[in-house]
């Protein structure tokens, strides 16, 4: 038996979805989620192989609820996102249902599943390209324990790199994330964040003074009191961020 979780915020979505699911004996659904936090849990607690994920929802989206879901089930996306939206679930062969779903679309997305041609892989690949929106870089979603943490980019102080992770300093403490500082040097706003070392993305409202150290090299001082260090290269991006 296939094992599914949908998860939809909308009742009548998840109704619909469940009747078309009818024409498929050997897919059940094991659980219903409202939201992304919900989902998290159903799939940690299930390993489906396969989800039915809405995009839009409140509390955390589709995009960021993936990204602290592993290993990655197969998904078919329901979605009424924009043109470029669409582009890029093309570009990654990820299959997706526009709402309103018809029946005839639904059967040849779970035929697709069926076939072996929705993987995991695929996933990942949309999840890199749909950060690149506007509307997925103003905060960061973490997994802490069984928690999820939502982070505004604006409470962050700076980021660390951190083996296979990146950690991500706040007044509240570090978070680590599955990700890499190249990632976020592309991502985050050029203009509030810049890589000042290779190991370091410093957020600019937190610096109070930048010293001299050593081979011209330099350290900024945060807010905080900590020091972080700064290389020659990124000593030239900051001074032209800042004007100085």
């Amino acid at each position: 038996m296939i094992k599914a979780v949908l998860i939809d915020d909308e009742p009548l979505s998840r109704e619909i979805l469940k009747s078309y699911l009818a024409r498929f004996p050997q897919i059940s659904i094991v659980e219903e989620c409202n939201d992304g936090f919900e989902g998290v849990k159903a799939i940690q607690q299930h390993q489906p192989d396969l989800i039915f994920l809405d995009i839009q929802m409140p509390k955390i989206n589709g995009f960021e609820m993936l990204e602290l879901v592993s290993p990655m089930p197969a998904v078919i996306f329901i979605t009424a996102f924009d043109e470029f939206a669409l582009k890029a679930f093309e570009a990654n062969a990820i299959d997706y249902l526009l709402k309103p779903v018809s029946e005839d679309r639904f059967t040849k997305a779970v035929q697709k599943f069926l076939d072996k041609t929705n993987q995991p892989a695929a996933t990942l690949g949309l999840l890199e390209t749909m950060a690149q929106s506007t509307s997925q870089n103003n905060r960061i979603v973490v997994k802490t324990g069984s928690k999820v943490k939502i982070i505004p980019v604006h409470d962050i102080h700076y980021l660390e790199a951190d083996d296979d992770f990146v950690k991500i300093v706040t007044a509240e403490g570090s978070f680590l994330k599955n990700k890499t500082m190249s990632f976020y040097e592309q991502t985050l706003d050029p203009q509030q964040f810049v890589r000042v070392h290779r190991s370091y993305i410093l957020h600019i409202s937190q610096i109070t003074k930048i010293e001299p150290y050593q081979k011209e090299t330099h350290l900024a001082v945060l807010r905080n009191g900590q020091q972080i260090p700064i290389s020659k290269t990124g000593y030239v991006k900051l001074k032209a961020i800042l004007g100085i």
